[in-house]
């Protein structure tokens, strides 16, 4: 049977302190792209939804920055802008998305959120939930079948409503039989839009649900940035070292609406006010000042680089071209840049 444990906040300080750091900074940034973001979506200068990654952070984070950027692949979600981040997604890409640029990486001519580079490992973001486990299953096949799946670890990030559909199942059935080297991160943050948790699954625990497919289990406190990179660097290196396909789930709470557009009134007080409804970005900023790893003074230093580094990439994208209807070439595939 496939190992399973659960992990604590401040169960371990064993993780690296320089990956500890740049994970932090990762949030930072993408905290502070985000408010951006929200505010110019506010101020109807961004066309669609905007969908943040409030409160699952480190969860994020923590996967893009232990993947290998050169080697790994990563399908990202909705909430997963600090993965994206720390599997080195430049900011510039994100804003010229949202802000319809044509020098983009979707050109302009996809919805905001469904951003990627194929050719770079990164596959678009599917808004049909629970199909990036599949996708992510089949370029991993693909490789095996080209003799060139060694060393390699397929991720994806999907929250606790994705577990629920056909998709999710099918592929997590695929990648437990072919004992692929993928680490599915299932973010537990306690609602499907506004379907709560127990209107979803029936299980005690989604964890239990790795035991039905034979796969590793752990669930980890996401609220703690130490305890999402002890379990998910594990997670990485087992399947990197042929172990087979690791699931991880995340307790935390979305500490925001399912978009912009959304005020969240469906949570409950008492919900917001657990433990789970801890900001994972001031707890994790809290571990590193405990453990003497960074001052004050450069923290508020590197939330200055991350608003100057962010207020760049708006301006940048908003002086770029947008598509013209009268120009462009709408082929509906494109070969360019593929592989």
């Amino acid at each position: 049977m496939a190992p399973f444990t659960t992990v604590s906040p401040h169960a371990s300080t064993s993780v690296d302190a320089a990956l500890k750091l740049m994970t932090l900074k990762v949030m930072i940034s993408s905290r502070t792209l985000e408010s951006k973001l929200s505010s110019l979506y506010k101020a109807g200068k961004i066309v669609g939804g905007v969908y943040l990654g409030t409160g699952q952070e480190a969860f994020s984070a923590s996967l893009g920055c232990c993947l290998d950027q050169e080697l790994d692949i990563f399908a990202p979600l909705i909430r997963d802008q600090a993965g994206r981040t720390g599997f080195g997604e430049p900011l510039i890409e994100a804003t010229r998305t949202y802000l319809g640029s044509v020098l983009g990486p979707m050109r302009g001519r996809d919805g905001n959120i469904h951003r990627g580079r194929p050719a770079q490992r990164r596959p678009a973001m599917i808004s049909h939930l629970g199909t990036s486990v599949s996708l992510v299953a089949g370029m991993l096949m693909a490789r095996r079948m080209r003799g060139e799946l060694k060393g390699v670890v397929g991720a994806t990030c999907v929250g606790d409503g994705a577990t629920s559909t056909g998709a999710f199942h099918e592929g997590l059935n695929l990648v437990a039989v072919e004992k692929l080297p993928m680490v599915i991160l299932v973010a537990d943050n306690q609602f499907a839009y506004s379907t709560p948790r127990e209107r979803q699954f029936a299980c005690e625990k989604l964890i239990d649900r790795a035991k039905g497919y034979g796969v590793a289990g752990s669930e980890v406190d996401a609220t703690s940035l130490t305890a999402c990179l002890e379990v998910i660097s594990g997670a990485v290196q087992a399947a990197r070292a042929g172990e087979g396909p690791q699931l991880v789930v995340g307790k935390l709470l979305r500490l925001c609406g399912h978009g912009e557009h959304d005020d969240a009134s469906y949570v409950a007080k008492r919900l917001r006010e657990s433990n789970l409804g801890k900001d994972c970005l001031e707890v994790g900023i809290q571990e590193v000042l405990d453990e003497g790893l960074v001052s004050e003074r450069e923290i508020n230093e590197w939330k200055r680089e991350a608003a100057e580094r962010v207020q760049e990439a708006v301006a940048a994208a908003q002086k770029d071209p947008t598509p013209d209807p009268y120009q462009e070439d709408w082929k509906a595939v494109s070969e360019e840049g593929m592989q």
